[in-house]
Protein backbone atom coordinates (compact mmCIF):
# COMPACT_ATOMS: atom_id res chain seq x y z
CA UNK A 1 0.00 0.00 0.00
CA UNK A 2 0.92 3.43 -1.13
CA UNK A 3 2.96 5.96 1.64
CA UNK A 4 -0.29 8.36 2.70
CA UNK A 5 0.92 11.71 0.62
CA UNK A 6 -0.18 14.46 3.08
CA UNK A 7 1.43 15.27 6.23
CA UNK A 8 0.02 17.59 9.18
CA UNK A 9 1.66 20.52 6.81
CA UNK A 10 0.13 19.53 3.87
CA UNK A 11 -3.14 18.46 5.10
CA UNK A 12 -3.54 21.98 6.92
CA UNK A 13 -2.87 23.57 3.38
CA UNK A 14 -5.07 21.57 1.17
CA UNK A 15 -7.23 19.43 3.84
CA UNK A 16 -9.61 22.39 5.02
CA UNK A 17 -10.16 23.65 1.57
CA UNK A 18 -14.16 24.99 1.96
CA UNK A 19 -14.34 24.31 5.71
CA UNK A 20 -15.90 27.78 6.58
CA UNK A 21 -17.52 27.88 9.97
CA UNK A 22 -20.90 29.92 10.92
CA UNK A 23 -20.60 31.01 14.09
CA UNK A 24 -22.93 27.85 15.52
CA UNK A 25 -22.40 25.27 17.62
CA UNK A 26 -20.74 21.87 16.75
CA UNK A 27 -22.67 19.36 18.99
CA UNK A 28 -25.70 20.67 20.07
CA UNK A 29 -28.43 19.83 22.35
CA UNK A 30 -31.89 19.97 20.86
CA UNK A 31 -34.97 17.63 20.66
CA UNK A 32 -37.08 16.47 17.87
CA UNK A 33 -39.27 19.98 17.22
CA UNK A 34 -36.09 21.95 16.97
CA UNK A 35 -34.60 19.20 14.38
CA UNK A 36 -36.24 21.47 11.21
CA UNK A 37 -35.30 25.24 12.70
CA UNK A 38 -32.64 26.90 10.61
CA UNK A 39 -28.89 26.98 11.52
CA UNK A 40 -29.29 30.74 12.86
CA UNK A 41 -32.08 29.84 15.57
CA UNK A 42 -30.63 26.49 16.30
CA UNK A 43 -27.40 28.03 17.13
CA UNK A 44 -29.24 30.79 19.08
CA UNK A 45 -31.08 28.47 21.33
CA UNK A 46 -29.10 25.40 22.13
CA UNK A 47 -25.74 25.14 24.16
CA UNK A 48 -23.07 22.02 24.31
CA UNK A 49 -20.45 21.02 23.07
CA UNK A 50 -18.80 22.79 19.47
CA UNK A 51 -16.03 22.23 17.56
CA UNK A 52 -12.80 24.38 17.56
CA UNK A 53 -14.29 27.23 14.98
CA UNK A 54 -17.47 26.11 15.49
CA UNK A 55 -20.05 24.32 13.59
CA UNK A 56 -18.44 23.74 9.74
CA UNK A 57 -20.65 24.90 7.16
CA UNK A 58 -21.55 21.97 4.75
CA UNK A 59 -21.45 19.39 7.66
CA UNK A 60 -24.04 16.85 8.08
CA UNK A 61 -25.02 16.71 11.26
CA UNK A 62 -27.31 13.82 13.18
CA UNK A 63 -29.00 13.71 16.86
CA UNK A 64 -27.61 11.07 18.85
CA UNK A 65 -30.86 9.58 20.05
CA UNK A 66 -32.71 10.96 23.49
CA UNK A 67 -29.27 12.08 24.43
CA UNK A 68 -29.82 15.46 22.37
CA UNK A 69 -26.25 15.61 21.32
CA UNK A 70 -25.75 16.39 18.10
CA UNK A 71 -22.69 15.21 15.83
CA UNK A 72 -21.51 15.22 12.32
CA UNK A 73 -21.90 11.95 10.39
CA UNK A 74 -18.17 11.20 10.44
CA UNK A 75 -16.53 10.70 13.72
CA UNK A 76 -12.80 9.63 14.41
CA UNK A 77 -12.02 5.91 15.38
CA UNK A 78 -8.66 6.36 17.04
CA UNK A 79 -7.96 2.88 17.82
CA UNK A 80 -5.48 1.85 14.81
CA UNK A 81 -3.91 5.52 15.17
CA UNK A 82 -0.42 6.47 17.30
CA UNK A 83 -0.48 9.73 16.21
CA UNK A 84 -1.19 12.52 18.22
CA UNK A 85 -0.82 15.27 15.33
CA UNK A 86 -3.53 13.08 13.07
CA UNK A 87 -6.12 13.52 16.59
CA UNK A 88 -5.41 16.78 16.64
CA UNK A 89 -6.10 17.69 12.89
CA UNK A 90 -9.25 15.86 13.26
CA UNK A 91 -10.83 18.13 16.26
CA UNK A 92 -8.91 21.11 14.34
CA UNK A 93 -11.13 19.98 10.97
CA UNK A 94 -14.80 20.07 12.79
CA UNK A 95 -14.41 16.14 14.11
CA UNK A 96 -15.60 16.01 17.63
CA UNK A 97 -16.14 12.64 18.83
CA UNK A 98 -13.35 10.66 19.17
CA UNK A 99 -14.13 6.86 20.29
CA UNK A 100 -11.11 4.49 21.73
CA UNK A 101 -11.24 1.73 24.33
CA UNK A 102 -9.71 0.80 27.55
CA UNK A 103 -7.32 -2.29 26.05
CA UNK A 104 -6.31 -0.73 22.83
CA UNK A 105 -2.63 -0.41 22.22
CA UNK A 106 -2.59 -1.44 25.59
CA UNK A 107 -4.01 1.92 26.83
CA UNK A 108 -1.49 3.42 25.41
CA UNK A 109 -4.39 4.86 22.81
CA UNK A 110 -6.35 6.70 25.63
CA UNK A 111 -3.36 8.23 27.05
CA UNK A 112 -2.88 10.11 23.23
CA UNK A 113 -6.48 11.13 23.25
CA UNK A 114 -5.61 12.87 26.60
CA UNK A 115 -2.53 14.36 25.31
CA UNK A 116 -4.59 15.79 22.92
CA UNK A 117 -7.20 17.32 24.50
CA UNK A 118 -5.40 18.67 26.96
CA UNK A 119 -6.03 22.42 26.57
CA UNK A 120 -9.32 22.04 24.85
CA UNK A 121 -12.28 23.03 26.35
CA UNK A 122 -14.53 20.42 27.86
CA UNK A 123 -17.65 21.02 25.59
CA UNK A 124 -15.79 21.11 22.24
CA UNK A 125 -15.39 17.35 21.82
CA UNK A 126 -16.80 14.19 22.72
CA UNK A 127 -15.32 11.27 24.06
CA UNK A 128 -16.51 7.44 24.21
CA UNK A 129 -14.32 4.32 25.56
CA UNK A 130 -15.14 0.96 26.06
CA UNK A 131 -14.29 -1.32 29.06
CA UNK A 132 -15.11 -5.12 28.99
CA UNK A 133 -17.27 -6.75 31.60
CA UNK A 134 -15.70 -8.60 34.95
CA UNK A 135 -15.38 -8.27 38.35
CA UNK A 136 -12.23 -5.41 37.70
CA UNK A 137 -15.10 -3.15 35.28
CA UNK A 138 -15.49 -0.29 37.57
CA UNK A 139 -11.42 -0.42 38.81
CA UNK A 140 -10.73 0.11 34.38
CA UNK A 141 -13.48 2.80 34.12
CA UNK A 142 -11.32 4.78 36.74
CA UNK A 143 -7.81 3.50 35.15
CA UNK A 144 -9.59 5.08 31.69
CA UNK A 145 -10.45 8.44 32.81
CA UNK A 146 -7.14 8.93 33.99
CA UNK A 147 -5.53 7.86 31.09
CA UNK A 148 -7.93 10.54 29.51
CA UNK A 149 -7.05 12.84 31.79
CA UNK A 150 -10.91 13.32 32.27
CA UNK A 151 -13.39 13.20 35.40
CA UNK A 152 -16.30 11.63 32.98
CA UNK A 153 -16.54 10.47 29.30
CA UNK A 154 -19.03 11.31 27.36
CA UNK A 155 -20.34 7.73 26.50
CA UNK A 156 -19.09 4.48 28.41
CA UNK A 157 -19.47 1.19 26.72
CA UNK A 158 -19.87 -2.43 27.58
CA UNK A 159 -17.15 -4.02 25.06
CA UNK A 160 -17.87 -6.50 22.29
CA UNK A 161 -21.09 -7.91 23.46
CA UNK A 162 -22.68 -10.44 21.40
CA UNK A 163 -25.16 -12.55 23.36
CA UNK A 164 -28.86 -11.19 24.98
CA UNK A 165 -27.83 -12.40 28.28
CA UNK A 166 -24.71 -10.32 28.23
CA UNK A 167 -26.83 -7.06 27.99
CA UNK A 168 -28.99 -8.11 30.08
CA UNK A 169 -27.19 -9.53 33.38
CA UNK A 170 -27.94 -8.20 36.14
CA UNK A 171 -24.64 -7.34 37.38
CA UNK A 172 -23.55 -5.37 33.97
CA UNK A 173 -27.15 -3.57 34.45
CA UNK A 174 -25.86 -2.76 37.74
CA UNK A 175 -22.19 -1.62 37.11
CA UNK A 176 -23.72 0.44 34.29
CA UNK A 177 -26.25 2.68 36.16
CA UNK A 178 -23.54 3.07 39.22
CA UNK A 179 -20.58 4.42 36.44
CA UNK A 180 -23.98 6.76 35.01
CA UNK A 181 -25.17 8.01 38.17
CA UNK A 182 -21.42 8.43 39.64
CA UNK A 183 -20.81 11.13 37.03
CA UNK A 184 -18.04 9.48 35.10
CA UNK A 185 -20.23 8.83 32.12
CA UNK A 186 -22.58 11.30 30.52
CA UNK A 187 -24.59 8.06 28.93
CA UNK A 188 -24.36 4.78 28.78
CA UNK A 189 -24.13 1.77 26.06
CA UNK A 190 -22.99 -1.60 24.80
CA UNK A 191 -21.30 -2.15 21.32
CA UNK A 192 -21.34 -5.04 19.25
CA UNK A 193 -19.22 -6.90 16.62
CA UNK A 194 -21.68 -9.80 16.23
CA UNK A 195 -25.50 -10.85 16.72
CA UNK A 196 -25.85 -7.31 16.44
CA UNK A 197 -30.23 -7.24 15.94
CA UNK A 198 -30.38 -9.33 18.76
CA UNK A 199 -27.52 -6.91 20.88
CA UNK A 200 -29.61 -4.20 19.90
CA UNK A 201 -32.98 -5.64 20.83
CA UNK A 202 -31.89 -6.38 24.14
CA UNK A 203 -30.61 -2.71 24.81
CA UNK A 204 -33.56 -1.56 24.15
CA UNK A 205 -35.28 -3.90 26.53
CA UNK A 206 -32.83 -2.82 29.33
CA UNK A 207 -34.51 0.08 29.49
CA UNK A 208 -31.10 1.90 30.57
CA UNK A 209 -28.98 2.24 27.56
CA UNK A 210 -28.47 5.09 25.81
CA UNK A 211 -26.23 4.30 22.94
CA UNK A 212 -25.11 1.11 20.77
CA UNK A 213 -22.40 0.92 18.47
CA UNK A 214 -22.75 -1.86 16.38
CA UNK A 215 -20.76 -3.12 13.13
CA UNK A 216 -22.50 -1.77 10.22
CA UNK A 217 -21.70 -2.44 6.29
CA UNK A 218 -22.33 -3.54 2.57
CA UNK A 219 -20.91 -6.54 3.40
CA UNK A 220 -23.44 -7.77 6.41
CA UNK A 221 -25.66 -10.96 5.43
CA UNK A 222 -28.13 -9.92 7.90
CA UNK A 223 -28.45 -6.32 7.32
CA UNK A 224 -32.56 -6.46 7.13
CA UNK A 225 -32.88 -8.04 10.86
CA UNK A 226 -30.44 -5.72 11.73
CA UNK A 227 -32.04 -2.91 10.00
CA UNK A 228 -35.35 -3.58 11.34
CA UNK A 229 -33.85 -3.66 14.46
CA UNK A 230 -31.78 -0.19 14.36
CA UNK A 231 -35.07 1.15 13.51
CA UNK A 232 -36.36 0.14 16.47
CA UNK A 233 -33.88 1.21 18.52
CA UNK A 234 -33.73 4.79 17.24
CA UNK A 235 -37.63 4.75 17.55
CA UNK A 236 -37.00 4.35 20.60
CA UNK A 237 -34.92 7.08 21.28
CA UNK A 238 -31.68 5.02 21.39
CA UNK A 239 -28.46 6.50 19.56
CA UNK A 240 -26.63 4.64 17.29
CA UNK A 241 -23.39 4.60 16.23
CA UNK A 242 -21.38 2.73 12.89
CA UNK A 243 -18.30 0.89 13.43
CA UNK A 244 -16.59 -1.50 10.77
CA UNK A 245 -18.04 0.88 8.17
CA UNK A 246 -14.84 -0.07 5.49
CA UNK A 247 -15.53 -3.96 5.90
CA UNK A 248 -11.75 -4.95 6.92
CA UNK A 249 -10.29 -2.26 4.36
CA UNK A 250 -9.00 -4.91 1.81
CA UNK A 251 -10.31 -7.65 -0.06
CA UNK A 252 -7.05 -9.49 -0.09
CA UNK A 253 -4.21 -10.26 3.03
CA UNK A 254 -1.70 -8.80 0.57
CA UNK A 255 -3.65 -5.58 0.01
CA UNK A 256 -3.08 -5.28 -3.33
CA UNK A 257 -6.90 -4.72 -3.86
CA UNK A 258 -8.64 -2.18 -1.54
CA UNK A 259 -11.89 -1.62 -1.19
CA UNK A 260 -13.45 1.48 -1.77
CA UNK A 261 -13.37 2.54 2.03
CA UNK A 262 -15.00 6.10 1.17
CA UNK A 263 -17.86 4.48 -1.14
CA UNK A 264 -18.19 2.08 1.67
CA UNK A 265 -18.78 5.20 4.43
CA UNK A 266 -21.34 6.75 2.31
CA UNK A 267 -23.08 3.52 2.00
CA UNK A 268 -23.53 3.10 5.35
CA UNK A 269 -24.09 6.33 6.38
CA UNK A 270 -27.13 6.43 4.05
CA UNK A 271 -29.17 4.85 6.86
CA UNK A 272 -30.47 7.46 8.72
CA UNK A 273 -30.90 5.77 11.82
CA UNK A 274 -27.45 6.05 12.10
CA UNK A 275 -26.15 9.35 13.81
CA UNK A 276 -22.35 8.78 12.91
CA UNK A 277 -19.57 6.41 12.48
CA UNK A 278 -16.25 6.02 13.74
CA UNK A 279 -13.95 4.64 10.92
CA UNK A 280 -10.73 4.42 11.75
CA UNK A 281 -8.11 6.52 10.43
CA UNK A 282 -3.97 6.22 10.45
CA UNK A 283 -2.89 8.77 7.84
CA UNK A 284 -3.84 12.55 6.84
CA UNK A 285 -4.98 11.25 3.52
CA UNK A 286 -7.87 9.14 5.47
CA UNK A 287 -8.59 12.14 6.98
CA UNK A 288 -9.03 14.23 3.85
CA UNK A 289 -11.37 11.47 2.64
CA UNK A 290 -13.69 11.16 5.41
CA UNK A 291 -14.47 14.60 5.75
CA UNK A 292 -15.27 14.93 2.05
CA UNK A 293 -17.96 11.89 3.06
CA UNK A 294 -19.06 14.54 5.96
CA UNK A 295 -20.18 17.03 3.56
CA UNK A 296 -21.80 14.70 0.91
CA UNK A 297 -23.01 11.23 0.99
CA UNK A 298 -24.09 10.67 -2.26
CA UNK A 299 -22.86 7.81 -3.74
CA UNK A 300 -21.51 7.77 -7.42
CA UNK A 301 -22.25 4.97 -10.29
CA UNK A 302 -18.42 4.27 -9.95
CA UNK A 303 -18.37 3.56 -6.39
CA UNK A 304 -21.39 1.54 -6.33
CA UNK A 305 -19.96 -0.54 -9.07
CA UNK A 306 -16.76 -0.79 -6.42
CA UNK A 307 -18.95 -2.07 -3.63
CA UNK A 308 -20.11 -5.39 -6.14
CA UNK A 309 -16.38 -6.35 -6.47
CA UNK A 310 -17.11 -9.03 -3.77
CA UNK A 311 -19.68 -10.39 -6.25
CA UNK A 312 -18.54 -10.08 -9.41
CA UNK A 313 -14.88 -10.87 -8.85
CA UNK A 314 -16.10 -13.38 -6.73
CA UNK A 315 -14.04 -12.53 -3.51
CA UNK A 316 -14.54 -13.67 0.02
CA UNK A 317 -12.63 -10.65 1.41
CA UNK A 318 -10.75 -10.22 4.91
CA UNK A 319 -13.89 -8.87 7.11
CA UNK A 320 -16.14 -11.90 8.89
CA UNK A 321 -19.59 -11.38 9.60
CA UNK A 322 -19.24 -12.76 13.11
CA UNK A 323 -22.33 -14.88 12.66
CA UNK A 324 -20.94 -17.74 14.61
CA UNK A 325 -22.46 -20.84 12.36
CA UNK A 326 -18.75 -21.81 12.26
CA UNK A 327 -18.59 -22.34 15.96
CA UNK A 328 -20.71 -25.54 16.24
CA UNK A 329 -19.02 -26.89 13.43
CA UNK A 330 -15.60 -27.10 14.88
CA UNK A 331 -15.59 -30.01 16.86
CA UNK A 332 -13.28 -27.66 19.43
CA UNK A 333 -14.94 -25.08 19.38
CA UNK A 334 -12.59 -22.61 18.99
CA UNK A 335 -13.76 -18.91 18.99
CA UNK A 336 -13.39 -18.34 14.80
CA UNK A 337 -15.00 -15.09 15.24
CA UNK A 338 -12.84 -13.42 17.26
CA UNK A 339 -10.48 -15.19 15.21
CA UNK A 340 -10.84 -14.39 11.87
CA UNK A 341 -11.80 -10.78 13.23
CA UNK A 342 -7.85 -10.68 14.43
CA UNK A 343 -6.86 -11.59 11.54
CA UNK A 344 -8.39 -8.93 9.88
CA UNK A 345 -6.98 -6.54 12.33
CA UNK A 346 -3.69 -7.79 11.05
CA UNK A 347 -3.76 -8.14 7.53
CA UNK A 348 -6.73 -5.27 6.78
CA UNK A 349 -5.91 -2.59 9.19
CA UNK A 350 -2.16 -3.91 9.82
CA UNK A 351 -2.59 -3.47 12.70
CA UNK A 352 -0.50 -6.15 14.46
CA UNK A 353 -0.43 -4.96 18.20
CA UNK A 354 -4.73 -5.14 18.09
CA UNK A 355 -4.40 -8.41 16.60
CA UNK A 356 -1.83 -9.84 19.13
CA UNK A 357 -4.10 -8.60 22.01
CA UNK A 358 -7.19 -10.03 21.04
CA UNK A 359 -5.70 -13.54 19.60
CA UNK A 360 -3.37 -13.63 23.65
CA UNK A 361 -7.29 -12.85 25.21
CA UNK A 362 -8.24 -16.16 23.74
CA UNK A 363 -5.62 -18.22 25.60
CA UNK A 364 -5.49 -20.90 22.50
CA UNK A 365 -2.57 -23.54 22.24
CA UNK A 366 0.05 -22.92 19.95
CA UNK A 367 -1.73 -25.39 17.31
CA UNK A 368 -5.28 -24.68 17.95
CA UNK A 369 -5.96 -27.15 15.22
CA UNK A 370 -3.88 -30.13 16.34
CA UNK A 371 -5.35 -33.83 15.86
CA UNK A 372 -8.31 -32.67 13.28
CA UNK A 373 -7.33 -34.28 9.92
CA UNK A 374 -8.90 -32.07 8.00
CA UNK A 375 -11.44 -28.80 8.94
CA UNK A 376 -15.02 -29.32 9.32
CA UNK A 377 -16.05 -25.91 9.20
CA UNK A 378 -17.76 -24.60 6.05
CA UNK A 379 -17.80 -20.74 5.96
CA UNK A 380 -21.05 -19.02 4.73
CA UNK A 381 -18.33 -16.43 3.15
CA UNK A 382 -16.02 -19.44 1.79
CA UNK A 383 -13.34 -18.48 4.34
CA UNK A 384 -10.46 -21.25 4.61
CA UNK A 385 -11.10 -21.23 7.94
CA UNK A 386 -8.27 -23.44 8.95
CA UNK A 387 -5.10 -21.80 7.07
CA UNK A 388 -6.35 -18.15 8.53
CA UNK A 389 -6.54 -19.89 11.81
CA UNK A 390 -2.94 -21.36 11.87
CA UNK A 391 -1.92 -18.15 10.49
CA UNK A 392 -2.92 -15.39 12.77
CA UNK A 393 -2.64 -17.85 15.79
CA UNK A 394 1.02 -17.54 15.14
CA UNK A 395 0.94 -14.00 16.81
CA UNK A 396 0.73 -15.96 20.48
CA UNK A 397 4.31 -16.71 20.34
CA UNK A 398 5.32 -12.81 19.52
CA UNK A 399 6.33 -11.40 23.21
CA UNK A 400 3.41 -8.19 23.43
CA UNK A 401 6.45 -5.71 23.95
CA UNK A 402 7.57 -5.93 20.29
CA UNK A 403 4.72 -3.95 19.82
CA UNK A 404 5.69 -1.12 21.45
Amino acid sequence: MKKSALNRRDFLKVGLTGLVTTGATGLLLADDKKKKQDTKKQAATASGPQPPGGRREGFIYRTLGRTGVVLPVVSMGVMNSDNPELVRAALDSGLVHLDTAHGYQRGRNEEIIGQVLKGRPRDSYFIATKVREGERFLEMVDISLQRLGLEYVDILYLHNLSKRDNVLAEENLKVMEQVKKSGKARFIGVSTHSNEHEVIRAALEARIYDVVLTAYNFRKENIKELDAAMAEAAAAGIGLVAMKTMAGAFWDKQRTQPINTKAALKWAMQNPNLTTSIPGMTTFDQLKSNLEVVKDLKLTPEELYDLKMGETQNLAGLYCQGCERCVPQCPKALPIPEMMRAYMYAYGYKNLAAAHELVSSLNLPDNPCAGCSSCSVNCALKFDVHDRLVDINRLKSVPAEFFG
